[in-house]
């Protein structure tokens, strides 16, 4: 019990840990946002309300996969059903949701953010816009699961991003990486229309990576 409360107690430092990384990239704005980590059965989440740039352990409570709080005396997110819901269907390992400013203007305009840079397809290339849904309902979180089909990562209309991944640090990476290629395709849309990698361009990038040892 004790390894236990202490794995959960160090998760709940690592959330707030990375919450402060994502404010210094300037993905998390004010109280903006909410990042978890799995650990075993439970969840530790951002609690709502939070400054996610002086978040503390304090500030991240502990739920069960059915959302009950088991610890910290603060209401979770008001998007824990999101966050649930992709550890129900992804088995992920952690979840990042932010209102990234690059990530959220590409959200007003596109119905999808198309393949531009190879890089992406650690996303799992193009990204899926979700229909727009107030925050916190189930309907963004139903839409949230569809759009993530394959991805991971996905854009919500008029809202921001949510990227996960099978550990804090990879989901964090996934978030800057989703917000870098945002960024890519505003700056090369004010030049003109951006050029698309095609399947089979992007089959080459995936064969080149696998010969070279790079991933699968």
């Amino acid at each position: 019990m004790a390894d236990a409360s202490s794995m959960l107690d160090e998760a709940r430092r690592s959330v707030a840990r990375a919450c402060h990384g994502l404010a210094g990239e300037g993905l998390l704005i004010g109280s903006a946002g909410n990042v978890s980590v799995r650990v075993g059965e439970h969840v530790a989440v951002t609690a709502t309300r939070v400054v996610l740039s002086r978040a503390t352990a304090a500030d991240v409570t502990v739920v069960d996969l059915d959302g009950e709080v088991v610890a910290g005396e603060r209401a979770p997110t008001s998007e824990l059903e999101l966050h649930l819901g992709i550890y129900r269907r992804y088995d992920a390992g952690a979840v990042v949701h932010t209102h990234s400013p690059q990530a959220t203007a590409v959200s007003l305009v596109l119905d999808e953010l198309p393949c531009v840079h190879y890089q992406q397809l650690a996303l799992g290339g193009a990204i899926r816009v979700v229909p727009f849904a107030v925050f916190g309902s189930p309907e963004l979180a139903a839409g949230t699961l569809t759009a993530l089909d394959g991805k991971s990562a996905a854009l919500l209309a008029n809202h921001g991003a949510v990227a996960h991944g099978p550990t804090l640090e990879a989901a964090v990476d996934n978030a800057l990486l989703l917000e870098w290629a945002c960024g890519l395709y505003v700056r090369a849309a004010t030049l003109g229309a951006p050029r698309v990698l095609d399947p089979a361009q992007q089959e080459a990038v995936v064969t080149a990576a696998v010969r070279r040892g790079y991933g699968r």
